[in-house]
């Protein structure tokens, strides 16, 4: 397996797999086309703007393209210094269970303490009890919990 950054033809191949992050039960009141939309659209907003903090990577496996990351390196709200954020993480469904999710994993540690990070960040939706699985096997645990209510109009 090798991870390198990501170049301009692997823009379809990344967009194409934003369905990804909407494979499971999504919190009440979200719309799954809607939400993949918005992900796909933030996506491409970061794949085509060249900004000094937002970083793609692609795994391949036998030569093919079979996932990414995207990380996005910011300041700590809660004053923790330099954070490496991952803010997408998807492996082709043909290549699950190769351990190429947790090879993205070490890639955004890696990645981080090179760029002088003193935490990795992810955000995860409650039902995806895979990818929350897989997190907490990395060493993750929850700092964080966001809530909601619907409003009634």
């Amino acid at each position: 397996m090798t991870i390198r950054p990501a170049r301009h033809g692997d823009h379809a191949f990344i967009l194409g797999l934003c369905e990804r992050f909407t494979s499971f039960e999504l919190p009440l009141g979200r719309d799954r086309a809607v939400v993949t939309q918005v992900l796909h659209d933030d996506i491409d907003k970061h794949l085509r703007q060249d900004t000094p903090d937002s970083f793609f990577f692609v795994i391949e496996d036998g030569g093919q393209r079979a996932g990414f990351v995207h990380l996005q390196l910011m300041t700590d709200f809660f004053g923790r210094g330099r954070n490496c954020h991952v803010s997408d993480l998807a492996i082709d469904a043909a290549f699950e269970g190769r351990g190429l999710a947790s090879a993205l994993l070490r890639h955004s540690e890696t990645f981080g303490r090179e760029n002088g990070c003193a935490q990795v960040t992810l955000s995860v939706f409650p039902a995806n009890t895979r990818a929350r699985e897989l997190y907490e096997r990395q060493g993750f645990s929850m700092e964080l919990l966001r809530m909601a209510k619907r409003l009634e109009p």
